[in-house]
C-alpha cells in the first residue's frame, strides 16, 4: 500500500507496499502543534498521552477539540474514513467526534451514542435536506473504554459504518463530492456534543475499503 503517514507535529511521508493501490492519508494523533503541516486551532487543552498501549489526544467531553482548514475526503466520489478511539463510559449521551464540513453544507459526521457502560457509533452524511442519511442502531453497542476501530465507508451509492471491520449498517444515499472545507476532532463544528475519549490515528482512503481490508485492533 502507498501511504501517506503524518503525525501531529510529524508531517512524514512514506511509501509502502503497491503502487497500484490508491494512496491513504494517515494521520497519528500524538500533539497538537501540528497537524498534516498545519497549525491547528486548538480548544481547550486535548491531553497528549500513551492509553492502553497507543499514543493518542485525549478530549475532556466539555471544551477540548482540534480544528483544521482541510478537507481530507474533497472532491472524491468513493471514500473511506477509519479511525482508532477510545470512548470513556462517563461522556456526554451524545458526542462528535469527527466532522467534516464545507462552503456547500456538505456535511459527514461520525459520533457515539453512550448508555451504561455502552456505546454505538452514529453516522451520517448530509448533500441537501433531501439527499441525507443516518445511520444508528443502538441495540449494536460495544463497551467503553476500550480501543475501537471505527469506519464510514461510500461507495458512490451505499454508505456503509463498521466497528473492528464487523459491518453494522448501511444504507442507500446520493452524496456528491465535497469542496475543499475544514474538518474538527472532538467535537461538532459549531461546538456542541463533545466528545470524551482518546483518538489515537484517522485515515482517510480515497477508495471504498472491503471490509477485509478494514482496520482491526
Amino acid at each position: 500500500m502507498q501511504a501517506k503517514i503524518i503525525s501531529l507535529g510529524l508531517a512524514s511521508l512514506g511509501l509502502l507496499g503497491c503502487a497500484t493501490t490508491p494512496a491513504v492519508n494517515v494521520w497519528k494523533l500524538e500533539r497538537t502543534e501540528s497537524i498534516a503541516g498545519v497549525q491547528p486551532e486548538v480548544l481547550g487543552a486535548p491531553r497528549a498521552v500513551k492509553k492502553d498501549g497507543h499514543q493518542a489526544l485525549c478530549f475532556d467531553g466539555k471544551a477540548d477539540g482540534v480544528f483544521l482548514p482541510v478537507n481530507p475526503i474533497a472532491g472524491l466520489t468513493n471514500f473511506t474514513i477509519e479511525i482508532l478511539l477510545r470512548p470513556d463510559g462517563d461522556g456526554p449521551p451524545e458526542q462528535r467526534f469527527l466532522h467534516i464540513q464545507d462552503p456547500e453544507e456538505h456535511r459527514v459526521l461520525m459520533e457515539t451514542r453512550v448508555g451504561e457502560g455502552t456505546w454505538s457509533l452514529d453516522t451520517f452524511l448530509r448533500t441537501s435536506d433531501a439527499d441525507k442519511l443516518t445511520l444508528l442502531d443502538r441495540a449494536k453497542s460495544q463497551r467503553t473504554d476500550r480501543w475501537y476501530w471505527a469506519a464510514l465507508v461510500y461507495d458512490g451509492k451505499t454508505m456503509s459504518h463498521y466497528v473492528d471491520g464487523v459491518r453494522q449498517l448501511e444504507g442507500l444515499v446520493a452524496f456528491a463530492p465535497m469542496v475543499p472545507g475544514r474538518i474538527s476532532l472532538g467535537v461538532r463544528q459549531n461546538r456542541i456534543h463533545w466528545f470524551k475519549g482518546c483518538i489515537a490515528e484517522v485515515r482517510f482512503a480515497p477508495e471504498a475499503i472491503p471490509a477485509t481490508r478494514l482496520r482491526r485492533p
